[in-house]
């Protein structure tokens, strides 16, 4: 791949109207995939009494997020690609098919779509606790050095997946 692809962006082009567009289309993409994805994992949790890990439970998370995944490419793909995913948009920004600056639009519209997909679930199902927040008060509960590199690797490593 020849280096000479990658473009760092103008910053006339991060304020044009159509990178803007582009990072409302990766932000509402983003809080439809979360939020349909975390909300059926959330529901189907209080269904069967934390049953997820089942076979039925990881089945029916699969067939949630491939749902939702869809529905959420399906409204960004002809604004902005349909990234969804912030390793998607770093591999476009490599391949030299987007700027570093619309690729940080990108990266901080959908980081902002799913804390607000969280915030929105939080909300609607009166208190209830994402995964995120459950797995972060596991943390605080046995607060060790490996345990913490663990978990900073382990919700690292599913961000970018």
């Amino acid at each position: 791949m020849p280096i000479n692809r990658i473009a760092v962006g103008t910053r006339e082009e991060a304020t044009h109207p159509d990178a803007l567009k582009a990072a409302l289309a990766e932000f509402i993409s983003t809080l439809i995939f979360v939020f349909a994805g975390e909300g059926s994992g959330m529901a189907f949790n209080k269904l069967t009494g934390d049953g997820a890990a089942t076979p039925s439970g990881v089945i029916s998370a699969a067939i949630a997020h491939a749902f939702a995944l869809f529905v959420a490419v399906s409204i960004g793909a002809n604004i902005s690609g349909g990234h969804v995913n912030p390793a998607v948009t770093f591999g476009a920004f490599i391949g030299g098919h987007i700027t570093l600056l619309r690729g940080i639009l990108y990266w901080i519209a959908q980081l902002l779509g799913s804390i607000v997909a969280c915030l929105l679930l939080k909300f609607s199902t009166n208190g209830m606790s994402t995964s995120v927040s459950g797995r972060l008060q596991e943390l605080y509960q046995r607060p060790t050095i490996q345990t913490l590199l663990m978990d900073l690797h382990q919700h690292l490593g599913i961000s970018f997946i």
